[in-house]
This record gives structure tokens, C-alpha cells and sequence, in this order.
């Protein structure tokens, strides 16, 4: 297994409870809350681990709750870099409406960073020897640079390393412009790269391929939900849909996917290959409830299915 690293600005406590129905102005009791630890890069790492893999996971952690965060992400044996901060680790809240089967996700505003915090984990990814894939995923919390992806594409270049980016906003265009391996746009998220308000599927490949021959990235995978994704190179094009299955949460679908591209390609699995794997991994993801990642034994049934589809 080649040695995969990721990389997390905003972690945070993803606390899943359910009320019997959401009503305003009353007490309303919850069930027992599950506590996981969350954000793009931990849960890319977790779901790695699921899949019999293994990332490092670097991430800042602060306060109390960084204190408990440690202590989750330790209980699930995830080999982990932690830059201690001023500021406590954030929560996020997930309630699911059992009356409506609704779910409702509450994400609390990122811990700040200072500048010495999150250079510290630019130096973590520096310090890492013989990797061969780094993984940014997330959001970016206030104090971190919209550059911060753009800083680690030269690092990954400077050690040989695939680097894959699964971001938003500015800090997606600012990672695009160096160049990176693998961008993971959704449609909403291509069409801000491209300049456009919005874009339509059947315009993915064409602006995809742009992208690609600006020579910003060598591999797009659009993910577009419940449809699965489109892989996008110079030479390859193709979408891959996921079976039907009955969806009871999304939280952490994107991610899964990310982890089961990685892992696939680490194991030297074509592209082709590695994105149906992610797309069964993320499909996966959708059957369990609160902020669960895929089981590996759902993602490996749902690639053979996808397989035999594309076969």
C-alpha cells in the first residue's frame, strides 16, 4: 500500500442524534447522540481505514474538545499528526426528524487559525517522507489563507506526490491555477472554476477537458450525487452511475468516494477502476444513517454491480 497522507484545516465533533418530530417551542428529546470525529481529510483517512487501507491524518486540534476529538480519532487506530491550538475544535450537530425522516445538519463556524498554526501544518506535510498521495479535503477556517492549497500543490510537486484537492470557492481556483493530480469538483463547484453561473451534465466533459488542458490538473471527477460521478482526462471520459439503493443520509458520501478512489489507485488500479470503486464507496456511505462512512463489505458489493453494468 503506497503511503497516503490528508490533511484537515477545519476538523471537527460530528454529534448524530433523532427527535421524534421536530417542533418549535417545546422540549424536544433526543435520542443518544453518536459522536465521530468529522471534517474532509478525517473522514477521507477513517474511511481509508474501513476500506483495509491506511492515511496519516495532520490537522490542528485545540481545547477540550480537540482533547476528545484526539481521543475519537485515536479509538479508531488512525495514525494522525495533530498541530495543537489556541482555540477549542469545533462541533457540528446532525438531528434526524423521525417524523419526516428529514435530516437536519448544523454546521458550527470554523476555529480560527493563526498563521504560525496552520504554517505548522504546511511543515507537518513537509516532514512526511515517501508519500506518494496527499489529500486536502475541506473547508478553510478563518485565519487560513485561500492560498493554503495552492502552497501544498508545490509541496506535493516538490516530493513527486499525487495531490488531490476536494475544496470550494476561492481556495479551489487558487489550487487549480498551480496545478494539482485530481480535482473533485461538484457541478455547482465546476461551474465557479470555469467562470460560468451554471453549467449543464452535458457540458461537463468540454469544460472539464479546458481545465485539463490548461494544464491545471491531469484528472477531473465531478461527482453529481445520486447520478455517481464523470471521470474526466485528456484521453478518458465517462460517467458512472451507482445501482438504486435506498438513501438514508448523504453526510460523508463525498468523502467516501475521495477514500475509495485513493485507495483503489494505491493499489495500482487503473482510473477507470479507481472512480467506480469511489462511487461505490460513496453510494455506500448513503445507506447508513447519521454521519457514517461506508462499510467496506456495501462498497465491494456495489462495485461489482457497477462492473457488470459497464462491462
Amino acid at each position: 500500500m503506497s503511503s497516503i497522507i490528508t490533511i484537515t484545516f477545519s476538523p471537527c465533533i460530528d454529534k448524530s442524534t433523532a427527535v421524534a418530530a421536530l417542533v418549535p417551542e417545546k422540549k424536544l428529546v433526543c435520542a443518544t447522540p453518536k459522536l465521530e470525529p468529522g471534517g474532509g481529510g478525517i473522514n477521507i483517512a477513517r474511511a481509508i481505514k474501513k476500506l483495509g487501507g491506511a492515511a496519516t491524518a495532520i490537522f490542528p486540534s485545540g481545547g477540550y474538545t480537540g482533547k476528545y476529538f484526539n481521543h475519537l480519532l485515536e479509538k479508531e487506530n488512525i495514525p494522525a499528526v495533530i498541530i495543537e491550538t489556541a482555540n477549542e475544535t469545533r462541533e457540528n450537530i446532525i438531528v434526524v426528524d423521525e417524523a419526516t425522516n428529514n435530516q437536519y445538519r448544523f454546521g458550527m463556524p470554523g476555529t480560527g487559525l493563526t498563521a504560525a498554526e496552520w504554517k505548522k501544518c504546511l511543515h507537518a506535510v513537509e516532514e512526511m517522507s515517501d508519500v506518494e498521495f496527499i489529500i486536502a479535503s475541506g473547508s478553510l477556517p478563518p485565519g487560513v489563507p485561500d492560498t493554503i492549497y495552492a502552497l501544498l500543490a508545490k509541496i506535493a510537486k516538490s516530493k513527486n506526490a499525487k495531490f488531490i484537492v476536494d475544496t470550494s470557492g476561492e481556495a479551489l481556483k487558487h489550487a487549480a491555477a498551480e496545478g494539482v493530480y485530481m480535482l473533485k469538483p461538484n457541478l455547482g463547484e465546476l461551474s465557479s472554476l470555469a467562470g460560468k453561473k451554471e453549467i449543464q451534465p452535458g457540458e461537463v466533459k468540454t469544460i472539464a477537458r479546458e481545465i485539463i488542458a490548461k494544464g491545471n490538473c491531469e484528472v477531473i471527477v465531478v461527482s453529481m450525487g445520486a447520478d455517481g460521478a464523470m471521470l474526466v482526462t485528456a484521453e478518458i471520459a465517462g460517467i458512472f452511475k451507482p445501482p438504486a439503493v435506498e438513501r438514508k443520509s448523504t453526510v460523508g458520501a463525498g468523502d467516501s468516494m475521495v477514500a475509495g478512489i485513493v485507495f483503489y489507485l494505491a493499489q495500482g488500479k487503473d482510473l477507470t477502476q479507481s472512480v467506480q470503486y469511489g462511487v461505490a464507496c460513496g453510494t455506500a456511505a448513503t445507506l447508513n444513517a447519521g454521519t457514517e462512512l461506508c462499510k467496506k463489505e456495501d462498497a465491494d458489493r456495489l462495485y461489482s454491480l457497477i462492473q457488470s453494468a459497464h462491462s
